[in-house]
């Protein structure tokens, strides 16, 4: 049975019902100009909202700040355990950040969340619990009935979240991690498989191989 807040009734003995800003801090990210904008290679990686599918921050381009702009922008680093979420367009989508990711910047349409006590298994729960059905359905109602949906800081904030005890959290974050790399990879496969069904494709249709090769 649902309660008020359109998530679950009385919770399990150890769990609490946390709003999201007691939890986190919010920054959304900075605005950089064109001119400000390099190859990753030459300045500091940029995550665009593009980039976060599937849970995970996976770069489509090779886009950067330049250095003189990103040395003025280190509150705006990213460190091990945040959490990105998209604010503005496709709103929800989320990560986590990893080591691989930490020093990087992020772009205006996204909003970091770090926890007050850095942990992360926490921040593993975490995203997944925004990436569940509760929390989409939340964020998605609260934003802004526009022409580009987008949701505030302020907004996210109020979000209610159901904290279990640590064990559980590192748990359940590991078990939705699992699900999670499975969607990237077979979602990797189908698209290699499109690309490859459109050339052969190509090929028999123009009778540059035959069907029977």
């Amino acid at each position: 049975m649902n309660d008020a807040t359109g998530g679950p009734g009385p919770l399990p003995a150890g769990w609490q019902r946390l709003a999201l800003k007691e939890l986190c801090s919010f920054q959304v990210g900075p605005a950089v100009k064109g001119e400000d904008r390099t190859d990753s290679h030459a300045g500091v990686r940029l995550v665009l909202p593009r980039d976060v599918v599937h849970q995970r921050i996976t770069p489509a381009e090779s886009v950067g700040v330049v250095p003189e702009k990103a040395r003025t922008l280190r509150k705006y680093r990213l460190v091990l355990g945040d959490v990105l979420l998209i604010r503005t367009g496709t709103v929800g989508r989320c990560a986590m950040v990893t080591g691989e990711q930490e020093g990087w910047l992020y772009h205006a349409n996204l909003v970091r969340l770090r926890l007050q006590d850095p942990n992360l298994s926490m921040a593993a729960y975490l995203t997944g619990y925004l990436s569940a059905g509760f929390a989409q359905g939340w964020i998605h109602q609260r934003s802004a009935s526009a022409v580009i949906p987008s949701v505030s800081a302020r907004e996210l904030g109020e979000l209610p979240v159901f904290v279990p005890p640590p064990e559980e959290q590192e748990s359940i974050g590991a078990t939705l991690a699992v699900l999670d790399e499975k969607v990237r990879v077979h979602t990797e496969i189908a698209r290699a498989t499109g690309e490859y069904r459109a050339l052969l494709a190509d090929l028999l249709m123009t009778g540059a191989l035959s069907p029977g090769a």
